[in-house]
């Protein structure tokens, strides 16, 4: 009920009169029956105009992040999660993401639309990223459809970081549905996984528009991420190092100028070149040019 309220009489009036989304091949989504959505994943806002579009309730595999929130904020996130039927998926992997992918499991055995995002996360560049098998290992498992769908221009709307969203228009395409039922019995078959994925990706490519890159999205965001820490670390040593040259420089110039102070004082006490120690002009016998004379007449009388 709190679906239908907040998509009907809130959020889908807004979307469509700012956003004004168009969509093609929406009849190839069925009309009951499970089935995964499988989407690109340019922007956050890419699970809030998908399920507006779509006429049947869409339920998302959302990382765990949104339901573990902390403060007030937090928590509002997480109760809005749970009450739009969003099941939190642990993408740590091992037996944590297998449970998650059990859940998206019996959604789709329940005859519900599985919403997914095969690369795992945002794309940092508008590029489409490798795929993990989550998805292949979901369509395996139940032999649903997978429908593929290329979301057109959300990245520009609220791209990564951005909180306030640009209002400019959105599409999507829905691809006709890929059918896998060929590999049924081989879903625990990696290499059968990794095909399935691949095909998947390949469908998203050719319906998006996407430039292909056989990376994970989470690698080269880490990447991105180490290489902002690096350049953050090194403005700041630049900065602390120009700081200690300042600091140097102006010591520097502190003793200088007090050399200069001490430097007349030291010069007035020093003896002057053409003077004696004493301060006398001459010896006392060189006073005249007749000192002799004078002595010897005085010996004679």
């Amino acid at each position: 009920m709190f679906y239908w309220i907040m998509k009907r009489l809130f959020i889908a009036p807004v979307i469509n009169l700012l956003f004004r989304p168009w969509v093609k091949g929406m009849d190839n989504i069925p009309a009951e029956g499970g089935a995964i959505l499988a989407s690109n994943h340019l922007s956050v806002s890419d699970s809030i105009f998908l399920p507006v579009a779509v006429d049947r309730p869409v339920v998302f595999l959302a990382k765990m992040e949104y339901f573990t929130g902390k403060g007030l904020k937090g928590k509002a996130t997480a109760l809005f999660f749970r009450l739009t039927n969003q099941l939190p998926m642990d993408r740590s992997g091992g037996a944590a993401s297998a449970n998650s992918l059990g859940a998206g499991e019996q959604a789709l055995l329940d005859g519900q639309l599985l919403g997914i995002y095969p690369e795992g996360t945002r794309s940092p560049d508008g590029r489409l990223y490798r795929g993990k098998v989550g998805v292949a290992k979901l369509a395996l498992a139940t032999g649903v459809p997978v429908i593929p769908v290329a979301m057109i221009g959300t990245d520009k709307v609220q791209p990564i970081g951005k909180t306030v969203p640009n209002i400019r228009r959105v599409g999507m395409i829905i691809g006709e549905p890929l059918d896998f039922s060929r590999y049924a019995g081989m879903e625990d078959d990696r290499f059968v996984q990794r095909s399935v994925t691949d095909e998947i990706m390949y469908a998203l490519m050719r319906l998006s528009g996407q430039e292909y890159v056989d990376t994970y999205a989470a690698t080269v965001k880490a990447k991105l991420t180490a290489e902002r820490v690096a350049e953050r670390k090194a403005a700041r040593e630049a900065l602390a190092e120009n700081a200690r040259a300042q600091v140097r420089a102006t010591v520097d110039a502190a003793k200088k100028e007090v050399e200069h102070i001490r430097a007349p004082k030291d010069d007035a006490g020093a003896p002057d070149g053409g003077h004696d120690a004493t301060g006398d002009a001459s010896p006392a016998g060189d006073e005249g040019p007749d000192g002799d004379e004078g002595a010897e007449t005085l010996r004679r009388k």
